[in-house]
């Protein structure tokens, strides 16, 4: 076995696709639209356009720090470089618990999705979902093990489709409905002036949970072609397409569904949008638009563990075991077949709780807390390692510097009152989990 990814896989086309796979748009609408507008009402599309501007000074940083040091390790390498190495592990930890923790968060949907089409009966129980969602996750583990190159082919079948399907919903709701809207949107609600500080704050981080899975791209840098560049200009290229498909099927799904409905509608929002404006079974696409996404982001967030374990291991943080490949498909395979296992062991976990609604809340909520964590440091990594060089223009000063330092500070703040109000449960897990990391950091120290 060697301990070596296999080059040159992607491409740029590969790395955009990749990334706008790893946010997922009818995933992440499907599971998250329902607890933002909880959390803003109306202010629903603002907080993603914001917040997308917030995440756009982080892809920046890491286009940079991708031209500076290609490594399939990104925050994680950059930020012990830059910084220091304990400070890169946590970067790096942070981003595997919540691709651990995401397996529940994705598989759900792609479950209750695959069941609304083969038996609607059995979407009301916890455990067909959980056992359909575990059935989900063995057979992405399988794709994702068999090497890149075939997941992104897949990719970009699915993604394709997706968006198209999501623009076709778009254009049917506008015509179809007319002047009946059941949200009245105006210029106000796109209105930074609209938000409170914790309405934004609370925005900001379900938004984060919206977009987190670009980075993905970055990861793969060691296997795509020019690799100190396609990777940073598909994630620049990614984000923006994503930034716009959420900003507008938000205000989509406000002016096609009342409160209630979107609150009933659950992670199938799409779906319940759909049936507005198509006859039965066409309104069944959008299922299948959610049910393609979630497999996309689950394929992409086992590809993000997989390469920070292999970057952690290549560099001695980690056993030796995570940074070997397979002969012929070139992939980390011990790596991929543990982020299976522990997908599994969440999922069995998460029969402990009291219904799908509740695991989804609490997903959404820590996932974007830990996101704003690593995604910070990167982006002060990048301005600090910059510094010099972001100070000989103006250009240079916004992009390398001030953009990602106040996305950084923005997400940071986003994240301390966000967790703030979290009950002890929710708390416990999204600190706690980063807290473990201390466990093999001491064992990494001590057989030094």
């Amino acid at each position: 076995m060697s301990k070596e990814l296999k080059k040159d896989t992607l491409g740029l086309a590969q790395s955009l696709v990749m990334g706008v796979a790893g946010s997922a748009p009818s995933y992440s609408i499907s599971a998250t639209m329902a607890t933002l507008v909880a959390a803003v009402g109306v202010l629903a599309p603002a907080s993603l356009f914001y917040s997308g501007l917030l995440i756009v000074g982080v892809v920046l940083s890491y286009m940079y720090l991708n031209q500076h040091n290609p490594n399939s390790g990104a925050s994680y390498a950059w930020v012990s470089e830059i910084f220091h190495v304990r400070l890169g592990f946590f970067a790096g930890w942070t981003l595997l618990v919540a691709s651990a923790l995401f397996m529940v968060a994705a598989t759900i949907p792609a479950a209750t999705a695959t069941l609304l089409l083969l038996a609607p009966e059995l979407v009301a129980s916890q455990t067909a979902v959980t056992l359909c969602a575990a059935g989900w996750l063995a057979l992405v583990t399988l794709v994702v093990v068999r090497g890149v190159g075939l997941t992104a082919k897949i990719q970009m079948l699915m993604t394709t489709c997706e968006l198209a399907i999501l623009f076709i919903i778009s254009v049917l709701v506008l015509n179809k409905l007319g002047g009946q809207f059941l949200h009245q949107l105006n210029w106000h609600d796109l209105s930074l002036f609209a938000f409170t500080p914790e309405s934004f704050a609370r925005g900001a981080v379900i938004s984060l949970f919206f977009f987190w899975g670009w980075d993905v791209s970055l990861n793969l840098n060691e296997e795509t072609r020019s690799s100190n560049s396609s990777p940073g200009f598909g994630a620049v290229g990614a984000v923006l397409v994503i930034l716009v498909f959420f900003t507008v099927f938000a205000a989509i799904i406000l002016l096609a569904l009342g409160d209630k409905e979107i609150a009933d509608a659950g992670t199938n929002v799409i779906f319940v949008v759909a049936d507005k404006v198509l006859p039965r079974p066409w309104g069944y696409i959008a299922v299948l638009a959610a049910m393609l996404s979630t497999v996309g982001t689950i394929e992409t967030s086992m590809l993000q563990f997989t390469r920070t374990m292999f970057a952690k291991s290549r560099d001695g943080v980690f056993h030796a075991r995570w940074s070997r490949t397979h002969d012929r498909w070139g992939t980390p395979h011990y790596a991929t077949f543990l982020i299976g296992i522990l997908g599994a062991a969440f999922l069995v976990g998460s029969l402990a709780s009291e219904g799908l609604a509740s695991v989804m809340s609490k997903s959404i909520n820590i996932i974007g807390v830990q996101a704003a964590y690593y995604y910070g440091l990167a982006a002060l990594a990048c301005a600090w390692h910059f510094r010099k060089q972001a100070l000989r223009s103006v250009p240079g000063f916004l992009m390398m510097m001030a953009w990602p330092v106040v996305s950084c500070l923005a997400l940071w703040w986003a994240a301390c009152v966000t967790a703030l109000s979290f009950d002890l449960v929710t708390a416990a897990i999204a600190v706690g989990s980063v807290l473990l990391g201390f466990v093999p950091l001491v064992i990494h120290a001590r057989q030094k």
